[in-house]
């Protein structure tokens, strides 16, 4: 807590001395990437500051830029996964460079016919639920089919390590979802790009006891 407050005061007291030299702005390039990557949990009333504008966004712009060139920006290196997710919230090395020259080349905002429109936030904790998911406390075993759209964590230790894996009847070991350093702040859904088919008895290993893991149905 004490760097980021260190890092925020160094970047409030040079915000007025900043020479632009970069063609990148937050209203046309940042807050695109912003809003489809971080704002599901940077944005009032979220479990983080937000980023949704850039009044709210500017004063953490070198704090940001300094985590991302360290990789410890929360969520983003907080967790890894296996598989292809569809909505994968991890920035690709183009966006962490795109944060870096923003902020490097003075942070400009740009102009306001360039902004994106804003995302639109569920408040209703519910509505990750389906009809006829499975909540894991432990190890499971499959007792039918199960066509396996994502993962849940509802419930995990904070900086836990999680390898959650799928071992077929056969033998096959599918890999479903590694975190890294988990973070309860920053939980959410994670959801295959292609639902996975798993046979009845499948074993779905991984889960710390004492903890909640919901596996997901495709839905209808």
């Amino acid at each position: 807590m004490k760097r980021w407050i260190l890092l925020l005061a160094s970047c409030l007291a040079a915000r007025g001395h900043d020479i632009i030299t970069t063609t990148i702005t937050f209203d046309r390039e940042i807050a695109r990437m912003f809003y489809s990557r971080c704002v599901s949990c940077h944005h009032e009333g979220g479990p983080a500051f937000s980023l949704m504008t850039y009044k709210e966004a500017r004063p953490w712009a070198e704090a940001i830029k300094e985590e991302v060139l360290t990789r410890r920006m929360p969520p983003w290196g907080a967790v890894k996964g296996f598989g292809d997710f569809r909505n994968d919230q991890a920035l690709t090395p183009e966006q962490m460079e795109l944060i870096t020259n923003w902020a490097q080349g003075g942070a400009p905002e740009g102009e306001e016919k360039d902004l994106p429109d804003p995302p639109k936030f569920t408040t209703n904790p519910l509505a990750a639920h389906r009809h006829g998911e499975l909540t894991m406390n432990g190890d499971l075993q499959l007792p039918r089919p199960f066509v396996l759209d994502g993962l849940w964590p509802q419930k995990l230790p904070d900086h836990t390590v999680v390898r959650i894996t799928a071992e077929l009847p056969d033998g096959t070991v599918e890999p479903l979802l590694w975190m890294d350093d988990y973070k309860p702040l920053y939980a959410h859904v994670f959801l295959f790009r292609k639902p996975l088919e798993l046979p009845a008895k499948t074993m779905i290993r991984g889960v710390p006891a004492g903890s909640k893991v919901s596996l997901l149905p495709r839905g209808k």
